[in-house]
């Protein structure tokens, strides 16, 4: 895309071999999210957390935090040791930072994780 400027960008992290470090894994997911934002001086603007039993979904969890540029996400499937982890940005701050914070919390304390993808993908294209 010549000539155009992207005015945000996301970071996608994919992991294998998570297991839950803690009994509420949402939880702690969650609050290693939002310490991510906090520590990037990114504004939070809600967070939410819904934990899966595996009756009506896989077992697992779907995280949230919305920021004021966009969000960060995360999607585990515990049954078979699957992580996404979404973070986009739009403004001024870059999503590398809330990146980098969530992967080397998830590498101190979930044993046997491992990121199978890190990218990084401009978004919001607009001419000069």
């Amino acid at each position: 895309m010549s000539g155009e400027e992207a005015r945000g960008r996301h970071v996608l992290l994919d992991y294998v071999g998570y297991s839950s470090p803690v009994p509420d894994d949402g939880k702690w997911m969650l609050a290693v999210m939002r310490e991510a934002v906090q520590e990037s001086g990114i504004r939070e603007v809600h967070s939410h957390v819904v934990s899966f039993d595996g009756i009506e979904s896989p077992p697992g969890f779907a995280a949230v935090v919305l920021i004021d540029e966009s969000h960060v996400t995360a999607h585990c499937y515990s049954d078979s040791g699957l992580l996404a982890i979404d973070v986009f940005t739009c403004g001024e701050d870059s999503p590398d930072g809330v990146a980098d914070y969530i992967n080397s919390s998830l590498e101190a304390e979930a044993e046997g994780i491992r990121l199978i993808r890190r990218e990084s993908v401009p978004r919001f294209f607009s001419g000069d």
